[in-house]
């Protein structure tokens, strides 16, 4: 498939692991069935022509949404909330010049 995307869009196309990119370790079951379910959503949408969109996990189900639509509704995590505290905690690093003052006690 990405020799395809990119003979059709004359851009170079990469493969990714889903888990590795998002996620930023090893990919466990639910990051490859996700991969999957992504990847075979974007194959249909193509398939049926679709143009500017992108697939989205949406409660359980994998669908397409418009871009104009997923910009104009950009999502953003609080800083100082569980998920960073959380992601800070298990390692992931965010670029912060000293990333362990950032740990605080659980509240």
């Amino acid at each position: 498939m990405r020799d395809e995307i990119e003979r059709l869009t004359g851009k170079e196309t990469r493969c990714v692991v889903l888990g590795h990119l998002q996620r930023g370790g090893r990919p466990n079951a639910f990051d490859r069935m996700l991969a999957s379910n992504f990847g075979a959503c974007a194959t249909r949408a193509l398939v049926r022509g679709e143009r500017g969109v992108m697939v989205a996990l949406q409660s359980s189900n994998i669908v397409t949404v418009p871009l104009a639509e997923a910009l104009n509704r950009i999502k953003t995590v609080p800083p100082d909330g569980q998920l960073i505290r959380t992601a800070r905690d298990v390692g992931v690093s965010f670029g912060a010049a000293d990333e362990t003052s950032h740990h605080e006690p659980c509240r």
